[in-house]
């Protein structure tokens, strides 16, 4: 009970502080807009009002702050605003829809599927070639942690030209990137638990004359399955957004990043964050669904 009061009590602060910050946000346009229309709106007129800040509009304009929270192109939408438009985009349209963020999602998920599941056994394959190598140790590691520090936003329209040019179009490239950002928590997690076993349990194993493969498989994989799983999590996250990123410069009308652009474009500030929620909702159902199945395998294998 009390870990439910405390989340509910953060997310009500976050949304009281949410419609507190819209308030600022958005005033200038209400008062704009409100001139526009020919209403009455009290001093300091336009020409003013560029010259002020916006508490002082809300001091001089109260009346304007319910419209804050009801703009049609708020530079911060409202939470209820954000609300309506997931309700609007996942539920009240069909999912075949291309308005639909269910179909978006869809879209998404499928090349973060594809690039998480190609960044996971590379990282993997990684990593057991550093734990049982060390010119690979000394080699690929610091390759593979250079290679984090290339912004992906610069990166990824790269990769997508150099897949183009070769013809290897749609899910690929967008895959490729996903794997690109999920493959090294994985290699960084899993050296880190194919090294946990301490000397002990090493030595007791060269006592019953285990071979280097049998080590492996009873001792060192069993013990890196609470790091491997921690770093999945990590991994699926960050394929999810190299997914998103991977849509961005292909001009590509699917997907979460293609209903971000698109929302861009058109100034549509209330789509732009409803696709943002609706990431943030499909990585922590990844996260979950890795959660679940660390749970069953960690207590398949007694450690849990």
């Amino acid at each position: 009970m009390k870990p439910l009061l405390a989340v509910l009590t953060v997310v009500t602060v976050i949304i009281a502080f949410w419609y507190a910050a819209s308030v600022p946000m958005n005033i200038r346009g209400v008062l704009v807009e409100a001139e526009r229309a020919g209403e009455a709106v009290d001093p300091p007129k336009a020409a003013d009002r560029r010259q002020i800040g916006e508490f002082e509009l809300i001091i001089d304009n109260p009346f304007a702050i319910d419209e804050t929270w009801d703009q049609e192109r708020p530079r911060l939408p409202a939470p209820h605003q954000v609300a309506e438009e997931l309700w609007d985009t996942t539920v009240e349209k069909k999912i075949t829809s291309k308005r639909s963020l269910v179909y978006h999602a869809w879209v998404t998920l499928s090349a973060t599927l594809l690039g998480f599941a190609i960044g996971t056994g590379l990282g993997i394959l990684l990593a057991v070639g550093i734990v049982h190598s060390k010119v690979m140790d000394m080699s690929v590691m610091p390759w593979a942690i250079v290679s984090q520090t290339i912004p992906i936003i610069a990166l990824a329209p790269m990769i997508i030209v150099v897949l183009y040019s070769v013809g290897v179009q749609g899910i690929i490239p967008k895959a490729v990137i996903s794997a690109y950002l999920s493959f090294f928590p994985v290699v960084v997690g899993m050296v880190k638990g194919l090294r946990s076993p301490d000397a002990m349990q090493l030595d007791l194993l060269r006592t019953y004359s285990a071979s280097k493969a049998q080590g492996f498989w009873k001792l060192r994989l069993p013990a890196s399955m609470p790091y491997l799983f921690a770093s999945l999590k990590i991994g699926i996250a960050a394929s999810l957004v190299g997914a998103i990123v991977g849509e961005l410069p292909t001009g590509a009308v699917a997907g979460l990043g293609a209903r971000l652009l698109a929302g861009s474009y058109y100034g549509q500030t209330v789509q732009i964050w409803s696709a943002l929620f609706a990431a943030a909702i499909l990585a922590a159902c990844l996260v979950g669904l890795l959660g679940l199945i660390e749970r069953a395998v960690l207590k398949r294998m007694g450690i849990a």
